[in-house]
C-alpha cells in the first residue's frame, strides 16, 4: 500500500494580521517536502525530497503561486468560514 498525502494548513494569528501558509509532502508517512511562506520556499528532507524542493524553488511561476497562497487560499478561507471559527462559545 502506497500512501501520498499533500496537506496545507493556515496558522493564524490576530486574525488576519499575522498569517502563516505550510504546504507538506507526504509519502508512506514520511514528510519529504515542505514549503513555509514565512521562510518562502521549499525544504527537503530526503534526498528525493531535497531534489523536488529545489526543480520546485527554480521555476518562477510556481513560487509566486505558493508565496501568494497566503492571500488566495488563507485569508480568503479564513473569511469565508469566520463566523464559524471566532463566535463559537
Amino acid at each position: 500500500v502506497f500512501q501520498f498525502i499533500l496537506s496545507h494548513d493556515c496558522y493564524f494569528t490576530n486574525g488576519t494580521e499575522k498569517v502563516r501558509f505550510v504546504e507538506r509532502y507526504i509519502y508512506n508517512r514520511e514528510q519529504f517536502v515542505m514549503f513555509d511562506s514565512d521562510l518562502g520556499l521549499h525544504v527537503g528532507f530526503t534526498p528525493y525530497g531535497d531534489m523536488n524542493a529545489k526543480r520546485m524553488n527554480n521555476d518562477p511561476e510556481w513560487m509566486e503561486n505558493q508565496r501568494t497562497a497566503v492571500d488566495w487560499y488563507c485569508r480568503n478561507n479564513y473569511e469565508v468560514s469566520r463566523r464559524f471559527i471566532t463566535e463559537r462559545r
